[in-house]
């Protein structure tokens, strides 16, 4: 996938969805320039938490973050466009919102960093595997957006 199609994926976890802030989130991306070709609302179970933060297994709040993830309903996306991956970390900020600047999703609403908003992939190759993880490959939508041409420059 060339740089203006990387892909990342993006989770609104249970307080987020929970405070209302999914338009807003959406909104974000949107206006930033990335490109919405995967949307769902779901509630997962544990089990499927804890595969999607299996690298944080030996961590000790690990448990407690699969039972959060669980609790509640999840919107998970994939955003495409170019750095979507970094870029995409770059709208959520830092994992604990006390650190994140304003301007930020986690800096302008999130409290507590066990309750951050937000999951984002935190490269391309973690998008691959979460996007397989949340997503079959025909819910994810292939399409071109008008404004394209104006957004980015020719290679």
């Amino acid at each position: 996938m060339s740089g203006n199609q990387e892909r990342t994926f993006i989770a609104i976890k249970p307080d987020g969805v929970q405070r209302g802030l999914t338009g807003e989130i959406i909104a974000r991306f949107e206006r930033k320039g990335y490109q919405l070709v995967a949307l769902k609302i779901v509630h997962i179970s544990k089990e499927h938490a804890e595969a999607h933060y299996s690298d944080l297994s030996s961590k000790p709040f690990f448990n407690g973050l699969c039972e959060y993830l669980s609790s509640g309903p999840v919107v998970a996306m994939v955003w495409q466009g170019k750095n979507a991956a970094k870029g995409g970390r770059v709208l959520l900020g830092t994992t604990n919102p006390l650190d994140s600047a304003p301007g930020t999703i986690r800096g302008d609403f999130a409290l507590d960093v066990g309750r951050n908003i937000i999951h984002g992939s935190d490269s391309v190759e973690s998008a691959e595997k979460e996007i397989a993880h949340w997503f079959k490959p025909e819910e994810l939508v292939s399409w071109t957006p008008v404004a394209k041409s104006q957004l980015y420059e020719k290679p």
